[in-house]
This record gives structure tokens, C-alpha cells and sequence, in this order.
């Protein structure tokens, strides 16, 4: 028999079967949820500790943790911070700036990928110390109304839409509302140029499901399949030459931080930019039929 449930998500084919694969692609690992969260959290050593900031290509330089992302975007009117992560990682952030010879209070816009404490928490601090705008993407406000380390209110200087573009001087980022990790998961787009070729520059929001989120019929967000199946394909369709993300293992930051200096940018790969969508939705659609068929089996 067919599933209401199935039915109400409409998620079956004209077949009758489900309309999206459940099982491993032969080319893909078969990663489960829990086993992409672990890889981008990583220990608590690494949330804390320092990655070596470095330049990327062209304005774009690292400036985070071992496993917390964050850029530093130059322009000749000032800087954008992109994710201030947690409030104890600023200082470690303001080094990793002054190390590579930028000056900290010369930031003026702060962004973020999504409204989780190890990406955004930090932003009243950073503002504080830079006196920088502070710029969220509308679905992001409620959740960071919530976020008040030692009871400071989150700074909001300007709300954005998906698809406004944030500029500074000569620099032009464009929000792209990519949601189901979060309500306002918010990927960044860019335009960098290096050897008299243009680049494009995804800074990917997290796409993976958290281990304790539920995916079938979920009463509080109803649409959150939805919501990835949405990013997902959305992502796709941006195709982007450089991809970097919120956390530096979905772009394979110490791999190819190895081979800087190298022939060729070691951060030029779309392939792995197509490669960390497809292993995110499989593990998202493997959680949502182990979740189907225990709800099913009550």
C-alpha cells in the first residue's frame, strides 16, 4: 500500500515509487548524515585552534579555525568579515587578520552563513571591536534574536532579501537563500579574477542534516525536505569554479592548502563543488528514508 505520508510530500513518481534515489551512488561513499557532521565539527580542539591564515585567490584570504570557516574580503573601501563564528573565536580571527597584514578595524560590513552559534555568535563582539555594519538575510533575524552571548542583543544593521547584493567599494557579493540547515542558511557568491581569467566563488552555507534533525513529517518545519531539494538544485545551478564553506572540511581546506605555490590554485575545483552537493543530499535523502521506515514500522 502507498503511504499517505508519501502522498501528502508528494514525492512519488507516476510509477509509484519514490522519486528520488534512497541508495548509495556508485560513485559516491555512502556517508550518513552523522558522518558529515562529525567531519566539519571535528574535535573541540578544533573549533578553537587556528588554521594558518593564507591568501585563497585574488581578495579572498582564510582567517579562521581548523574547523570553523572564516574570510576576509579586501576591498579599497574597507573589509567584509564572512562568519564571526563563536564570540571566543573573534580574537583568534583578529589575529589571523593582523598576521596577514590587514588591520582589523578596517572591516565594515559583517556577514554570515546561517544563524548557528559557531557561525554568527561572534558578531556584537566584531562590531565592537571594528564598529562594522552587521548584515543579515531576513530568514535569519528570528534565530538570531536568540543569540545573546553574555546577554548582548545580536546587532542587525541592515536586513537583506535572497538575491540582494552586498557591496563594498569595488566588491559585489550576491545572498543566495539556500535553506533546510537553517531558515536563512545563506550561501555568498563572487566574481574573483587571477591570471586574466574570472572565477566564481561560492562560500556554501552548510547543507547537511544535523544528527538530531528530523526530515519525516516534521510538525515545527513541514517543509524542510523541501527547503534542501530546493538549495540543492539552486546550487547546482550557480556552478561555481572556487567553492568554499562554512566549515573548511566541505571544501577540502587542508588538502589543498598543501599544495599552494603549486602549478594551479589548488582551489580552483568545481568538481568538488558538485561533489559536496551530491554527498549532502544522498546522506539527506538515506536519513529520510531510514526515518520513513521507522515511522512506518510503529
Amino acid at each position: 500500500m502507498i503511504s499517505k505520508h508519501l502522498l501528502a510530500l508528494g514525492i512519488l513518481g507516476i510509477t509509484g515509487q519514490l522519486a528520488f534515489p534512497v541508495m548509495a551512488q556508485d560513485n559516491l561513499p555512502r556517508l550518513m548524515p552523522d558522518d558529515l557532521f562529525r567531519r566539519n565539527i571535528g574535535t573541540q580542539g578544533q573549533l578553537d585552534t587556528p588554521f594558518e591564515p593564507h591568501h585563497i585567490i585574488d581578495n579572498i584570504y582564510y582567517v579562521g579555525t581548523q574547523s570553523l570557516a572564516s574570510f576576509l574580503i579586501t576591498t579599497d573601501a574597507g573589509h567584509i568579515l564572512v562568519n564571526s563564528c563563536f564570540e571566543r573565536n573573534v580574537p583568534t580571527i583578529r589575529n589571523s587578520v593582523e598576521q596577514l597584514g590587514f588591520d582589523f578595524n578596517d572591516i565594515e560590513i559583517i556577514i554570515g552563513s546561517h544563524e548557528h552559534g559557531d557561525h554568527m555568535q561572534g558578531d556584537a563582539l566584531a562590531k565592537e571591536i571594528s564598529g562594522a555594519e552587521v548584515i543579515v538575510m531576513a530568514e535569519q533575524v528570528p534565530g538570531l534574536a536568540h543569540m545573546r552571548p553574555g546577554d548582548k542583543p545580536h546587532p542587525i544593521d541592515q536586513v537583506i532579501i535572497d538575491g540582494d547584493q552586498v557591496i563594498l567599494g569595488n566588491e559585489s557579493l550576491t545572498a543566495h537563500l539556500t535553506p533546510g540547515h537553517s531558515d536563512g542558511c545563506t550561501s555568498w557568491e563572487l566574481t574573483v579574477s587571477e591570471g586574466g581569467r574570472d572565477y566564481k566563488v561560492v562560500i556554501i552555507c552548510s547543507v547537511g542534516v544535523n544528527p538530531n534533525y528530523q526530515l519525516w513529517n516534521n510538525p515545527e518545519r513541514p517543509g524542510i525536505v523541501e527547503q534542501y531539494e530546493y538549495s540543492y538544485a539552486k546550487l547546482r545551478g550557480i556552478s561555481a569554479d572556487i567553492p568554499l564553506g562554512s566549515h573548511p572540511t566541505m571544501y577540502r581546506l587542508e588538502e589543498k592548502f598543501a599544495l599552494i605555490g603549486g602549478e594551479t590554485n589548488p582551489f580552483i575545483d568545481p568538481e568538488g563543488y558538485l561533489y559536496e552537493i551530491d554527498i549532502n543530499e544522498q546522506a539527506m535523502r538515506l536519513r529520510l528514508e531510514e526515518q520513513r521506515i521507522a515511522a512506518e514500522s510503529e
